[in-house]
C-alpha cells in the first residue's frame, strides 16, 4: 500500500463534502499522486506508539489496530484536496515570514507573532491537521511563538 486511501474511498469521501471541485475535477493519475503525496506528507510526522507490525511501509496502523483509522484516512483525503487546489507547503512556509506584502498603493501587513503549526511541519490544510493531532507523540508540545 502506498497511500492511507483509495481512488474510490476518496470518492465517496468528496462525494458528501462541499467545495470538493479540486478532487472531482482531477484525472485518477493526479487523484493517485494526491493522495500518495498526502500519505507522504502524513508519514513524517511523530506519532504517538509504534507501527502496528514492524516491517510494515506506512506509519499505520499503530499499536493494536488492524486497520488504518478514519481520522487517517480523512487527513489523507484533505491533503490531498489541498494539493490538488494548488496549496503548495513549500510556498506556504515561505509565506510564514512574510511581514508584508505592497502592491502599488495597497498594501497587506501580517500579524506573524503566532505560527501556524500545520504549515510549519508542511501540513497544508487545518482540517487535515485537526484529525492528526490526537495521534501525535505530544500534541500539546507543539506550541511555537514567533518574536520579532
Amino acid at each position: 500500500m502506498s497511500a492511507y486511501l483509495t481512488i474510490t474511498e476518496g470518492n465517496a469521501y468528496f462525494s458528501k463534502r462541499l467545495n470538493a471541485d479540486p478532487w472531482e475535477d482531477a484525472t485518477n493519475g493526479n487523484k493517485t499522486k494526491a493522495l500518495e503525496q498526502a500519505t507522504a506528507i502524513i508519514d513524517r510526522l511523530n506519532f504517538a506508539g509504534d507501527k502496528a507490525v514492524d516491517t510494515q511501509e506506512l506509519e499505520f496502523p499503530r499499536g493494536t489496530d488492524t486497520v488504518v483509522s478514519s481520522d487517517i484516512k480523512s487527513a489523507t483525503a484533505e491533503i490531498a484536496l489541498a494539493l490538488l487546489d494548488g496549496v503548495d507547503p513549500e510556498i506556504e512556509f515561505e509565506n510564514l515570514s512574510m511581514t508584508a506584502h505592497k502592491y502599488g498603493p495597497v498594501q497587506t501587513n501580517y500579524q506573524r507573532n503566532t505560527l501556524q503549526v500545520h504549515t510549519l511541519v508542511g501540513v497544508p490544510s487545518v482540517t487535515a491537521w485537526r484529525f492528526l493531532v490526537p495521534y501525535l507523540r505530544d500534541p500539546q508540545g507543539v506550541a511555537l511563538d514567533r518574536i520579532s
